[in-house]
């Protein structure tokens, strides 16, 4: 979708989310049956991971964790109706993790390649770097709680990224693209050239609804266009080369740059004061970064490599 606008652990312990695991081939549980459709288009932060899309799924985790849930519904009703619970989790999450519905039966070349040996299996990517998370069937009133200290986990180790929705894209009835009434009045006033009502229209949106990836991409772009208006380029560069552990000065010109479409430039120089300052300045010149990481998209390959860079800056 087109938006508007670090190590990681090992094993997380789960170790209180305690039931038998079944071996991968065993037969069925006595148990009634998940719905056989599943549940994987009930939110818009799960799907149905498949050989084609497994490679993108793990790509998604460096945005925000992945928990990818292998299942079968033949061999272990259970385990279908953990995948559904996943599912309905994901959605009161906003966003905090994605998960990802391995059904070991549809695609038994990703089991084997994750060298799966039992279901159910809840596997953690953070990073592109999974990790196990649990092989229980675990109770939904039980998963609630587990999974809100796992992501409390998460963000201690600074891992505080939200996945955007996903959904399939509204189109009129001669095809074309439908607008979305909720950014209507923040496009107007973009148009507009009225930067100050964009930014307030964006901010409701946001305030509305923080995991609203879209909105706070319009929001920190129209942010960007409202620091920079009246700036003189090369003044806020001969102000930066003469002051390079000036805070104000860098953000200016990374803001610039991103602007002029300069955007890895634009990183890199917040990359490299966080490198150099410490305490306030550096908590600064990262939030800043953070920010423009919003404008560009989360999924965008630069933003995705600037993380890692930051993320190396840090620590």
């Amino acid at each position: 979708m087109t938006q508007r606008p670090f190590s990681r652990p090992g094993a997380i312990d789960l170790s209180a989310l305690k039931r038998p695991a079944a071996p991968a081939g065993a037969p069925a549980a006595s148990a009634a049956p998940s719905a056989p459709g599943g549940a994987a288009d009930t939110s818009s932060y799960a799907l149905t991971v498949t050989e084609q899309n497994f490679q993108e799924v793990i790509e998604s985790s460096m945005t925000a964790p992945v928990l990818l849930v292998f299942f079968s519904r033949s061999r272990m009703p259970e385990s279908g109706q953990l995948a559904d619970d996943m599912v309905t989790v994901s959605a009161e999450f906003e966003g905090r993790f994605l998960v990802g519905l391995v059904d070991i039966d549809a695609t038994p070349a990703i089991a084997q390649a994750m060298q799966i040996p039992s279901i159910p299996l809840v596997v953690a990517v953070v990073d592109g770097r999974p990790a196990p998370l649990f092989q229980d069937v675990v109770p939904l009133a039980e998963l609630r709680p587990g999974l809100t200290q796992v992501m409390q986990q998460l963000t201690v180790q600074g891992i505080t990224g939200r996945h955007q929705p996903r959904h399939v894209e509204t189109v009129g009835e001669e095809g074309e693209e439908v607008v979305d009434p909720r950014y209507a009045a923040a496009d107007a006033a973009i148009a507009a050239g009225d930067i100050d009502t964009a930014v307030a229209e964006y901010q409701k949106l946001v305030t509305a609804n923080p995991a609203d990836a879209e909105a706070a991409a319009g929001l920190a772009m129209a942010q960007v266009l409202q620091r920079t208006r009246g700036v003189d380029l090369d003044a806020a560069r001969a102000a930066a080369d003469a002051a390079p552990d000036d805070v104000d000065a860098q953000i200016m010109v990374a803001d610039l740059d991103l602007l002029g479409g300069q955007v890895e430039e634009a990183f890199a120089r917040l990359i490299d004061l966080v490198r150099r300052t410490a305490d306030a300045d550096r908590t600064r010149a990262r939030e800043h970064l953070i920010g423009l990481f919003a404008a560009v998209g989360n999924d965008d390959p630069r933003v995705l490599r600037g993380r890692q860079n930051l993320a190396s800056a840090l620590f």
